[in-house]
């Protein structure tokens, strides 16, 4: 499966949301990854025990499954998650990249992947509809968060 989809985080026509700049954003995401229980509510637990200067490996812990992924940092630009293949999970991946197409123009594209051949996302039609609606809101969520923390004035303090 291959999915992306493109969240418009500033709108220079509506006046009424404050505009995030691509210093905060690219903190928001940096701080999803290196923190993702402030994003993801029924996560117990996330360790990174691997750093180098640009990536970084997780384990996370939901319950019973472990999960773990690599993190890998293009400054100011993206932020990309791979996942190996591991017991039931196949290999995939999420990639985050801050878009701005004109000066007040400020947008973050998700990109989804997985490793599933044609027959089996085939078979999995209905099953990644559910996925894909799934990953908007998270990341309807995502963005959401990040306005809260900019506002807070959190994202501005991580800068520093």
């Amino acid at each position: 499966m291959k999915f992306e989809h493109l969240i418009e985080v500033n709108d220079p026509l509506n006046p009424l949301i404050d505009a995030l700049t691509v210093q905060q954003v690219w903190r928001g995401l940096v701080l999803r990854a290196e923190s993702p229980k402030l994003f993801v509510p029924h996560l117990d637990e996330s360790i990174i025990d691997e750093r180098t200067e640009n990536s970084f490996r997780r384990r996370l812990r939901y319950g019973e499954l472990v999960v773990e992924d690599r993190v890998e940092l293009e400054p100011m630009r993206q932020v990309r998650y791979r996942v190996a293949a591991q017991q039931d999970i196949a290999e995939s991946s999420l990639t985050m990249t801050i878009e701005t197409p004109s000066e007040n123009a400020l947008f973050v594209r998700f990109q989804y992947e997985d490793s599933h051949d044609a027959a089996t996302d085939a078979a999995n039609a209905m099953y990644d509809e559910f996925r894909r609606s799934a990953y908007v809101e998270s990341d309807i969520d995502t963005i959401g968060m990040l306005r809260n923390l900019a506002q807070e004035g959190r994202l501005d303090a991580l800068l520093n």
